[in-house]
């Protein structure tokens, strides 16, 4: 439903004062909670990707937008309501859209194959699908366009969000730079080996490297306290940017004193692994990758590339609570601010005071699916050799380097297993499209762990994920670190038949 057609339920926290006290100059946006659920809306949602411009550090900046019907960027949909949209293409060339999560028919998920080409300028291209509720976002697969900021939220509100009184709050993370995509990948790739060096490998199967401009490239080490030294941050951005602003110019949003906030944390950085850092607050982690786990509280969280988290927070009084996002292995960090009505909120500082350590899977360990896989052994059990090196820079999967793949075949019913080994030096965060996939062990250790769509698989480590072969088609499964799949690291997920 467009905004404007909303009706909300009158709780206490809408009652609030209409004066607010600000230090310094930060704007701030008033609050905002789930509408209650309207009848079944008939017509169609537009979503039309285009450009806008952003102020980047006092600088300038043409980036990607995907927006909605109400003009904010990405989609919000009702309880039961059908995912029923017309994209519409005008950035002035081709894109294609991924729906990051969910589960619809192979041909409406958004990914350049050769039977789901992309979208030409100036065209349309309806989707039409039951979604599944929760976080999620939406990306463009279309070359490096995620880069540019060609991405936005995606959330469908349950029927428990409708009953709840709380206040819900969307963190997207981004990492920034006024170079093009195409002059990063350069920096990786000519730096460390000339073209003839280099394994055959790129995106091929219609999509290409046209995007728009967006950091030089500057890759650091941490020691692991295992001896061995960790790959981190393979690019130097200028910028790290919380819906759309960095923490020189934070949202400030306004919040009831002692109320319930459900913070909606999206990591859409193309090469970037955060720490959520909650400061005087404690969070309670109820939903991950939009399916819902047994509830973790913690004041400091993991976000790996692409992965959401759900976490609710009770705010304890009358004060500001910065939500800070700390980059791995750096200090710089960025985020938003909580703030009750009429609290003063001061200028943060632009730098934590210490390197942030890699992300790991300390969280992963805790979690519990609420709704776990039904116990079953594997029928197919694949086996995924995670490889590659900044010199050269090429990243691959069991040896093969996209599209020159052989795909991992599986057959509708199975119960599936993907065992994943990285043999590398750099965490990879994994992605399976199509496919809600349940945590079941880490480095050979059995788990009744998370449901979800990405998973992070460290230096050095090993996960394995299982889940039920119920949606045939093709499908991607890749490093969701953007330049890591640039250079070969994904393969096909395939039921056969499907040509």
């Amino acid at each position: 439903m467009r905004e404007n057609e909303r009706s909300t339920r009158v709780t206490r926290r809408q009652i609030l004062a209409s004066g607010v006290a600000m230090a310094g100059a930060i704007p701030f946006l008033p609050i905002a909670r789930a509408p209650a659920a309207p009848g079944p809306r008939t017509a169609k949602l537009r979503l039309t990707a285009g450009t806008r411009t952003l102020a980047v550090n006092g600088k300038p900046a043409r980036v990607f937008g995907l927006i909605g019907p109400n003009g904010k960027p990405g989609i919000t949909l009702s309880p039961g309501e059908r995912f029923h949209v017309d994209l519409v293409n005008r950035v002035g060339t081709s894109t294609i859209i991924h729906w990051h999560g969910q589960l619809p028919p192979w041909t409406q998920d958004g990914f350049p194959w050769a039977q789901t080409p992309p979208i030409v300028a100036g065209d349309t291209r309806s989707y039409d699908y039951a979604p599944i509720a929760g976080t999620y976002w939406m990306h463009s697969h279309q070359g490096m366009q995620e880069q540019s900021l060609m991405s936005a939220p995606l959330i469908v509100h349950s029927a428990e969000d409708m009953r709840a009184d709380r206040q819900e709050v969307v963190l997207m993370l981004h990492d920034f730079s006024f170079h093009t995509p195409e002059e990063l990948l350069a920096g990786l790739t000519k730096s460390n080996a000339s073209q003839n060096e280099m394994p055959k490998s790129g995106m091929g199967n219609n999509m290409n490297m046209d995007s728009m401009s967006i950091a030089p490239g500057s890759m650091g080490t941490m020691n692991m306290g295992t001896g061995m030294a960790t790959d981190l941050n393979d690019i130097g951005y200028e910028a790290f940017l919380a819906n759309d602003r960095t923490l020189a110019d934070p949202e400030v949003i306004r919040t009831e004193a002692g109320g319930r906030v459900q913070l909606r944390l999206i990591n859409a950085a193309s090469a970037t692994q955060f720490w959520i850092d909650l400061g005087a607050l404690t969070g309670t982690v109820v939903s991950v990758d939009g399916h819902p786990v047994r509830p973790v509280r913690s004041t400091r969280l993991p976000l790996a590339i692409a992965q959401r988290l759900d976490v609710l927070i009770d705010l304890p009084g009358n004060g500001a609570y910065p939500i800070l996002a700390q980059v791995e292995g750096k200090r710089a960090h960025t985020g938003i601010v909580l703030a009750a009505s009429g609290a003063p909120v001061s200028r943060l500082a632009t730098e934590a005071g210490e390197n942030a350590p890699p992300v790991d899977l300390s969280l992963e360990h805790r979690l519990e699916a609420r709704i776990p896989l039904p116990a079953r052994a594997p029928d197919v059990t694949h086996r995924v050799i995670l490889e590659g090196s900044m010199a050269p820079y090429a990243w691959s999967l069991n040896g093969e380097y996209w599209p020159n793949v052989t795909p991992l075949m599986i057959a509708t019913g199975q119960r599936v297993a993907i065992e994943m080994l990285n043999h590398t030096m750099m965490p990879h965060p994994m992605h399976l499209h199509g496919h809600a996939f349940q945590v079941v062990a880490i480095n050979d250790a059995p788990l009744a762990g998370a449901v979800r769509d990405t998973v992070l698989v460290p230096p050095m480590g090993r996960v394995t994920i299982a889940f039920d072969a119920d949606n045939p088609g093709r499908w991607a499964f890749h490093c969701h670190n953007l330049y890591h799949m640039m250079t070969g690291m994904m393969t096909e997920v395939r039921y056969p038949g499907i040509i």
